[in-house]
């Protein structure tokens, strides 16, 4: 099992990494740039809206599903058959509820409706690859990770940069480029799966979606509390500061998503395999010790680089952006950044931990810790925001993560009885030290910044090897024995 985690771990960050961070610095980071704070704040606004209430289309159906058909395979057919007419009716639910949000907010409406099935497009997408990931097909889920963005990228790379309009880039062509990625995606996904189970039968079955949705539950009031802790912040910042301020946030903000986009990897990986260990009374000590270790050593890494060069990453990314006011954009970004990129840290730390409560099915213990991370989030932002802004926002966000990550940690080692973590806090603790000095050292070596920061991570990679917290023996045994 823990071979089968690492070698698809490998394979699934080094497709993202190629894949992903290009997407949001590179395309999304220029789409800021070319359409300017304010209509891209319009924007980030109402498709964190579509986030926010996506409790309505999933229903937690996904994360369940994972979790279902990774301890019995054999109900994949009979499930998808059901399921998907319940998805459809869900969508239609979801459509009519954010409508009337949207419409009540006064937000752009054709905006709204395209980003209103793009998000059912997205979330049907991972619908279908819970059921790859349940019967542990990782390559193809690999695969499905990055297609939509991938076609995402060509498609918008000639829209910016293909000289085929004249005209100035409009947001709504990102948008439409959107939902022919996901609807590519989508259909790609349904190739793979209607190929392993054959053809489906498609049947509402009133009893069976009623008995999912109750399973479910738990799964939806988790996802709900999450994500509005994790996006209520941008919808407060726009109703309290306007979109200018909305759209500063998101330019840091997408940085995070890079970020966070690869450790959320982890949890895609662990949630099936922690399910199957658990099944079957094995001890997942160990892969929680290796997966807190490298997902660790990965944020830390990252919280260094933002700390040390974040002026520079934002100046070179947002420097000649259409803003109204881009030495204020600018300078309001680098006190953001940083903040939001230590949020990722804590973050990474509830993909090991949260991904384990859910596959031993403590739901109701995660559900009242994101109820109290939302309501600490809430207050904090109403208070913060009104007198800092964006700025507000962003330590509200960590002191929120921060919390929360410290709960899930306590219960598990409580729960499952962790006692090997003890051993991460030795080398965790040279590995900080020897971070701080390496970057201090290589500040001023080159007067490209980014010449630097690959040193950095060159050097990094080379003493997390020296502190044990990446052991090249153990991998090379994982890799290579049975």
């Amino acid at each position: 099992m823990k071979k089968k985690f690492l070698s698809n771990l490998v394979l699934i960050i080094f497709l993202n990494l190629i894949i992903k961070p290009f997407y949001i610095l590179g395309i999304d980071a220029e789409i800021i740039n070319r359409v300017g704070e304010f209509e891209y704040g319009v924007y980030f606004s109402i498709i964190n809206l579509t986030f926010l209430l996506n409790i309505f289309l999933d229903f937690g159906i996904n994360n369940y599903n994972v979790k279902n058909i990774s301890q019995h395979s054999f109900l994949l057919k009979k499930h998808l058959s059901k399921i998907i007419p319940l998805k459809l009716l869900l969508g239609l639910f979801y459509f009519l509820i954010v409508s009337c949000v949207g419409y009540y907010l006064d937000y752009d409406f054709k905006i709204l409706i395209f980003l209103l099935f793009n998000q059912f497009l997205a979330v049907f997408l991972l619908y279908l690859r819970s059921n790859l990931a349940g019967l542990h097909l990782f390559f193809k889920d690999s695969i499905i990770s990055v297609l939509d963005r991938f076609l995402l990228i060509l498609i918008c790379s000639l829209l910016l940069w293909g000289n085929l309009n004249s005209s100035p880039f409009e947001i709504m062509w990102f948008v439409y480029a959107q939902t022919t990625s996901y609807l590519f995606a989508v259909f790609i996904s349904l190739f793979f799966i209607i190929k392993k189970t054959g053809n489906l039968n498609l049947k509402w079955d009133t009893v069976f979606s009623l008995a999912i949705l109750k399973k479910s539950f738990p799964y939806a009031l988790l996802i709900f509390l999450m994500t509005i802790y994790y996006r209520v912040d941008v919808i407060m910042i726009e109703f309290i500061k306007g979109p200018s301020e909305a759209g500063v946030y998101a330019g840091s903000y997408r940085f995070f998503e890079a970020s966070n986009m690869i450790s959320y990897l982890f949890a895609v990986l662990l949630l099936p395999i922690f399910s199957r260990l658990l099944k079957n009374r094995k001890s997942i000590s160990e892969l929680v010790l290796i997966s807190f270790k490298i997902i660790i050593s990965f944020a830390l890494v990252l919280c260094f680089i933002s700390f040390f060069y974040g002026e520079e990453i934002i100046q070179f990314r947002y420097g000649l952006g259409k803003f109204d006011n881009v030495d204020v954009y600018l300078n309001k970004s680098f006190d953001i950044f940083p903040i939001l990129m230590l949020c990722f840290l804590f973050i990474s730390c509830t993909y090991i931990f949260g991904t384990l409560l859910t596959a031993n099915g403590n739901l109701y213990l995660l559900n009242k810790i994101a109820f109290f991370g939302m309501i600490i989030n809430i207050i904090l932002n109403y208070f913060l925001i009104n007198s800092h802004g964006a700025y507000g926002a962003s330590i509200s966000s960590f002191l929120t993560q921060f919390l929360t990550a410290l709960i899930q940690l306590y219960f598990c080692v409580r729960i499952f009885k962790l006692s090997n973590l003890k051993f991460v806090l030795e080398p965790l603790f040279f590995f900080i030290i020897g971070l701080i000095i390496i970057s201090y050292l290589l500040i001023n070596f080159s007067q490209k910044w980014y010449v630097n920061i690959c040193l950095f991570g060159l050097l990094s990679i080379i003493w997390s090897f020296f502190t044990g917290m990446i052991r090249f023996n153990y991998l090379r045994n994982v890799f290579y024995n049975k």
